[in-house]
C-alpha cells in the first residue's frame, strides 16, 4: 500500500499513545488530528478546525516543544526595548485556553519522527521519559523556522544571543540587566537585525551593526538600502558592510569580548544574531517530504503537503508562489503563517480554502525610521527574466507647509513594456512604512502604473500631499514606460 493511500484504508486506533515498537488497536473517536507546532499556523489550524467539527467528530492533538504557545515572535524586539513592558503581552492565548477550547495541547512535548508509511508520529515526553507512538488521520505539519547560527568559534558563548522566541528574549533581557559595559553588537542587517539595533539602543547601548552585504536591508535594492544606513547612521548606529563575521572572541571568564572579522575586532558585551532564519524542515526532510529550493516544504494551494492528501503544512516552515515573479520564495512572516492555519483549518474541517501566493509585502522600524516593501528587488526581476524601469522619487509625508511634514524616498519598478507594476520601496518617517499597503493591492490587482495614477487616494494636509508619494512615483514610471517601452 502507498504512502498516499485513503484515509478509510489505515488501521484502526487507540486515544491512548503507544510505546514505541507496540502494536495497536481499536480507536474509539472520530478522526484525529495531529499538529506538530503550537504557533501561529499550528494554533489558527487547530481553532479553525474546531470551529467547524466539536470533539466528538475530530480529535486534535497539539505537540509543542518549547515552553509557549500562539505568541507574537515579531513583537520581541519590542518588549526587549521596553516599548512592551510584559511577556505576557506577547501571548495571543494560553495553554490553558486552548485546552478549554477542545484542543489538547501538550506543551514541552516534542515530535522526534514521522512514519508517513504507518500514519503516525514518535512523541518525547517533558519528563525525557519513553517515546511513543501517535497515530493520525491529518498530520499538520507547522515547525516554523530556526534562527541561522554560523558554524563559527565562540558562537556559542555566554552574552551570543539569537532571538526567535520568548526564552531567546528572557535570556537576552537577563544579560541586558546585569551586564556593565555598554557596547552591543548586532551580527545581521535585515528585519531582526534592524530592529535589534533599535531595541539595543533605547536600552541605552552604542550599537555596531556588522553585515556581509554592502547595505543594510537586503530586501530591498542597494539604492534603498544606501538611505536606510545614512538614516541609522545618522541615530548613531555604526553600520559596517560587506564584512564577513569570522569569529566570537571570549575573555577570561568565558563570555563574549569581541566579534572578529577578516579586517578587526569590534568589542561587545552583548552580541545579538540577525542573520536570518531557515525553514525547520529537518523532521519532514528525514521522513521523505518534498521540500524546495529554499528547503521549505511545498504545498498546493489548500496546503496540502505535494502528494499526500492528508498532510498539511504552513508557516515559516513551507515555500509560497510569489504573484509577482511566479517563482517559489520562503517568506517567514506572521500574516502569512495565520492565513495558512486559517486554510489548513478549514480543510481539514470540510470546508475549502486556498492560500493563492503573496507578492511580498513587509515593514519594518528602527528608532523613528520606517521602512516598507512589496514585490520583487530588481535582482529579483531580472533572475525571472522580466525587462523593467525603475524610477525613484523625493517627496513628504504631509503638505510641506504643514507643520511635522517628513521626507520619503520612494522607488517604483514597473514592467517594461506593459507598465504592469512590479513593486515598490519606501523609506521615511512617521507615515511612510503602510503606504506600502497601496501598492501591494494594486501588485495583488495586477495593476499597471497608468491604472495607479488614477487611484482615488484620501487626502488632507496632515496626512499627505495633493499628490501622494505613491502616485507621484506611478506617474513618474509611466513617463519612462513610454520612453523605454
Amino acid at each position: 500500500m502507498t504512502r498516499q493511500r485513503a484515509i478509510g484504508c489505515r488501521r484502526a486506533r487507540l486515544h491512548v499513545p503507544e510505546p514505541v515498537g507496540r502494536c495497536r488497536s481499536v480507536k474509539i473517536m472520530g478522526e484525529r488530528v495531529v499538529v506538530v507546532g503550537a504557533d501561529a499556523t499550528g494554533m489558527s489550524a487547530a481553532s479553525q478546525a474546531r470551529r467547524m467539527k466539536d470533539a466528538s467528530a475530530l480529535e486534535i492533538v497539539v505537540f509543542e516543544r518549547g515552553g509557549f504557545a500562539s505568541f507574537s515572535a515579531c513583537g520581541i524586539p519590542y518588549w526587549v526595548g521596553g516599548r512592551v513592558r510584559e511577556r505576557e503581552a506577547l501571548i495571543a492565548r494560553t495553554p490553558e485556553q486552548h485546552r478549554a477550547r477542545g484542543i489538547d495541547l501538550r506543551m514541552q512535548t516534542e515530535v522526534t519522527a514521522i512514519d508517513l508509511d504507518d500514519s503516525r508520529v514518535r512523541v518525547r515526553p517533558p519528563d525525557a521519559g519513553a517515546e511513543t507512538w501517535v497515530a493520525y488521520d491529518h498530520l499538520v505539519i507547522a515547525t516554523g523556522a530556526r534562527p541561522i547560527r554560523p558554524p563559527l568559534p565562540g558562537m556559542d558563548a555566554a552574552g551570543v544571543h539569537g532571538v526567535q522566541t520568548l526564552d531567546d528574549g528572557r535570556e537576552l533581557l537577563e544579560t541586558l540587566e546585569w551586564v556593565t559595559g555598554r557596547r552591543a553588537v548586532v551580527v545581521g542587517a535585515g528585519y531582526i537585525g534592524v530592529e535589534m539595533a533599535e531595541a539595543l539602543v533605547r536600552r541605552g547601548f552604542d550599537v555596531t551593526v556588522v553585515d556581509r552585504g554592502a547595505e543594510p536591508m537586503s530586501t530591498l535594492d542597494p539604492d534603498m538600502g544606501a538611505v536606510v544606513r545614512k538614516a541609522m547612521c545618522g541615530m548613531g548606529i555604526e553600520i559596517v558592510g560587506n564584512t564577513e563575521v569570522s569569529a566570537i572572541r571570549t575573555g577570561p571568564d568565558g563570555r563574549v569580548a569581541a566579534v572578529v572579522t577578516d579586517t578587526m575586532e569590534y568589542p561587545a558585551d552583548v552580541v545579538v544574531l540577525g542573520i536570518g532564519v531557515r525553514p525547520e524542515t529537518r523532521l519532514a526532510e528525514a521522513a521523505g517530504l518534498p521540500l524546495g529550493e529554499h528547503a521549505g516544504l511545498c504545498t498546493d494551494l489548500a496546503m496540502r503537503v505535494r502528494g499526500y492528501e492528508n498532510i498539511w503544512a504552513g508557516g515559516d516552515c513551507v515555500e509560497v508562489l510569489d504573484l509577482v515573479s511566479g517563482r517559489l520564495r520562503h517568506m517567514p512572516l506572521g500574516t502569512h503563517a495565520n492565513k495558512h492555519g486559517q486554510v489548513i483549518g478549514t480543510g481539514i474541517g470540510g470546508g475549502y480554502a486556498s492560500f493563492p501566493g503573496v507578492v511580498g509585502t513587509a515593514v519594518s522600524k528602527v528608532c523613528d525610521l520606517e521602512v516598507g516593501r512589496t514585490g520583487v528587488r530588481e535582482k529579483d526581476a531580472r533572475a525571472a527574466g522580466l525587462q523593467y524601469v525603475t524610477v525613484t522619487i523625493e517627496s513628504t509625508s504631509r503638505s510641506s507647509y504643514y507643520p511635522g511634514a517628513t521626507p520619503i524616498t520612494v522607488k517604483m519598478l514597473a514592467e517594461r513594456h506593459s507598465g504592469r507594476l512590479l513593486g515598490v520601496q519606501i523609506v521615511g518617517r512617521e507615515g511612510a512604512g503602510k503606504r506600502i499597503d497601496v501598492a501591494a493591492v494594486a501588485l495583488t490587482a495586477g495593476m499597471t502604473v497608468e491604472q495607479m495614477t488614477a487611484l482615488d487616494l484620501g487626502y488632507a494636509p496632515p496626512f499627505s500631499p495633493v499628490w501622494d508619494p505613491v502616485l507621484v512615483a506611478a506617474r513618474k514610471a509611466v513617463t519612462a514606460v513610454r520612453l523605454r517601452g
